[in-house]
């Protein structure tokens, strides 16, 4: 199980898809710098894309908090091509084609059905997973919300309920 304040697990050499290429990705790529690791459960299907979409629609969000995004499922990375430049052109971010189910099991979001659920992870720069939500794969996550979570953790104060940047944290300074 994932522990938050404990170290993400670690995973190498897995083959993504990546706007037009397949490259190796391991998390240590993303030493030093924020990471959301996010799973979905299967290509081609009707939640997903939506998705997907909202995190490329929001990736300038994620870049200008120093944050890499990496999508992944138990796909291969054949599957993840013929999706992503049919259907999802405007993705730029890998697509990690966990085909040995290894990365979906060590973050615990394996489903019995051999697919991932969907399952969000915020990892710091020293490799700590600092927040997770996993949820049924009937209803789609709130990107949005994944990124203000992210602006949250980086100010490393005590963030009310519904914090953005600008308001004040629990104890009434404001950053």
């Amino acid at each position: 199980m994932i522990k938050i304040g404990a170290p993400a697990p670690a995973f190498s050499g897995i083959t993504a898809y990546q706007a037009g290429e397949f490259v190796k990705v391991s998390l240590a790529d993303y030493a030093g710098k924020w990471a959301v690791l996010f799973f979905y459960p299967r290509d081609f299907t009707f939640i997903c894309p939506t998705e997907i979409r909202e995190f490329a629609r929001l990736q300038s969000a994620f870049t200008e908090c120093g944050c890499a995004v990496v999508g992944a499922s138990t796909d291969s990375e054949y599957s993840h091509k013929a999706w992503f430049e049919r259907d999802l052109p405007e993705v730029a971010f890998p697509i990690l084609a966990d085909t040995a189910h290894s990365v979906s099991a060590a973050y615990d979001v394996l489903g019995a059905d051999g697919a991932s659920q969907r399952g969000t992870f915020i990892i710091d720069p020293d490799g700590v997973v600092r927040w997770a939500v996993v949820s049924d794969n009937s209803v789609g996550r709130s990107v949005g919300e994944t990124v203000r979570a992210l602006k949250a953790l980086q100010t490393g104060a005590l963030c009310p309920v519904e914090w953005e940047p600008g308001q004040e944290f629990v104890g009434g300074s404001k950053k």
